[in-house]
Order: C-alpha cells, then sequence, then structure tokens
C-alpha cells in the first residue's frame, strides 16, 4: 500500500496523536471528554472519525470516536497505533443483562463475547477476546475512587443491534435466542459492540486495551418487571475513562515504560 502523509481514515499522522487514547463510538462524545484534558484542540474529523488531542498530566492523549461496531473500531485502533498510540480505552454505552446490572451502573469488561466477525480477521476464534490487565485495574480503581456503581465481568459483542432487541423479528431468531440464553446463564454482564474487535486487534498489534461502559437499559430487568429508569448521561463512563488514563500514565512513570 501507498505510504500516505496521514491516514487514509482518521487523518492523523505522526505527532497528531498521543499515546494514549479513549475511543468513544459517537463523534459527538468527544469533545466531552476532551474537556476533561488539558489544552486540548481538534486534530481532524473525517468520516465518523472525530480526533482530538490534548495533554493529562502533562502527556499528550488523543480522543478519537470509532462509530458504531468492530470495523470502524478496529480502523481507528489501526490507524492510531500507526501514529504512535499504544494504550486504549474504550469507553461508551451497553445494555444490561446479568440482573443486577441497573441503568446508570459502570461496567469494566475484563473479556468479550466474539459475537462478531471482525476480530475473526485478526485471530482465530479458539483466541479469547480478553482485556489487558493493567488497563483493567486502572478503570476499576477509577471507578471505586468516583464512586459509581461497579460491575466487572464479561461483555457480549455483537453486529446486530436489532439482532439482541428484537430478534423474534429475525430470520435466524433460533439462533440470536439460544445464544442470548446462554450468555444469561453463563453469567454475561453486559451487550455492546465494540470490546472483542478492540481487544483482538490490541492483541495483534501489542497493544493494551480495556473497557469501561454506562449501562442504558437492562431488557432483561424489564422483563422480570424490576424497576429501572433509562439513563442516557455517559458521563460517568468519561469520567472513568480521563481517570484511568491518569492512573496509567502515573504506574507507567513509575515503572519506566
Amino acid at each position: 500500500m501507498q505510504e500516505l502523509a496521514k491516514q487514509f481514515h482518521i487523518a492523523c499522522a505522526q505527532g497528531d496523536i498521543g499515546r494514549y487514547c479513549i475511543l468513544p463510538g459517537d463523534p459527538g462524545r468527544v469533545p466531552a471528554i476532551a474537556a476533561l484534558f488539558d489544552d486540548a484542540k481538534q486534530i481532524a474529523y473525517n468520516r465518523e472519525f472525530n480526533v482530538w488531542t490534548g495533554t493529562l498530566l502533562g502527556e499528550k492523549v488523543t480522543a478519537c470516536s470509532t462509530g458504531i461496531g468492530g470495523p470502524s473500531a478496529s480502523i481507528a485502533m489501526e490507524e492510531l497505533h500507526k501514529c504512535g498510540a499504544d494504550t486504549f480505552i474504550r469507553t461508551g454505552t451497553c445494555g444490561g443483562i446479568d440482573l443486577n446490572v441497573q441503568s446508570g451502573d459502570v461496567v469494566v469488561a475484563t473479556g468479550a463475547i466474539r459475537y462478531e466477525h471482525t476480530s475473526r480477521e485478526y485471530a482465530p476464534i479458539e483466541f479469547p477476546a480478553v482485556a489487558d490487565f493493567q488497563v483493567t485495574n486502572a478503570l476499576v480503581e477509577a471507578t471505586k475512587k468516583l464512586g459509581f456503581p461497579l460491575h466487572t465481568g464479561i461483555v457480549q459483542c455483537k453486529d446486530s443491534f436489532y439482532g439482541q432487541h428484537d430478534p423474534a423479528a429475525s430470520p435466524v431468531y433460533y439462533e440470536l435466542q439460544q445464544k442470548w440464553e446462554s450468555w444469561k446463564r453463563l453469567g454475561v454482564k453486559a451487550s455492546e459492540m465494540e470490546s472483542a474487535a478492540l481487544f483482538v486487534v490490541a492483541a495483534a498489534l501489542g497493544c493494551r486495551c480495556g473497557s469501561c461502559f454506562h449501562v442504558v437499559w437492562n431488557q432483561e430487568r424489564e422483563a422480570a418487571g424490576l424497576d429501572q429508569k433509562m439513563s442516557e448521561d455517559t458521563s460517568s463512563s468519561v469520567k472513568v475513562s480521563v481517570e484511568a488514563l491518569k492512573l496509567l500514565i502515573e504506574a507507567d512513570r513509575k515503572a519506566g515504560r
């Protein structure tokens, strides 16, 4: 492939990107993340990739949106890595599965079910999608420090949003519904769309990646007749991701990484 002055999709080059990156899905969430950085400015906005760079504790950091799903998330990670990034936190929203996971809580993923296809183009299906231990510990510590209700565990990743929310309408309803029952029996915490791909791509690139999520809704609690209110304020997972980056920067400096 021809060498480009800027990466083809994110429209960024070496020097534009910090070593540490936060990856929301929605481009509209990036300015809210960047507002928690020091001296942040927009670097590029191409397709679904809204890119801002600033500093935390004097270290260059970046927020880059990825759109929805594994394909565009993997593109962002690949191109950010080519620009010098090696530590990633995926922050976003999820739907609860475990009955104890309520709207407004924070879920930190320890691993992800590869019920999507992007990761299969990076590793055989036998390879697990596992979050980086250091990043996960930082996310857990940050969530506790900020006082948000916390759940840690496996999340399910899929390619079809409506396959989760209206499986009966799909021609393959039998598979969707049976697999969903499996996730429930296995104690899976929540459902989202990017972590499996990002964890596997990070492994392929030799990078670190973790994920934290704000719980919008839990359809299993709804089906069980349990009280809940939809929560669309995503500021909790954003604050957790920024606080976790600070912890990682401090730990890396102390360890000489």
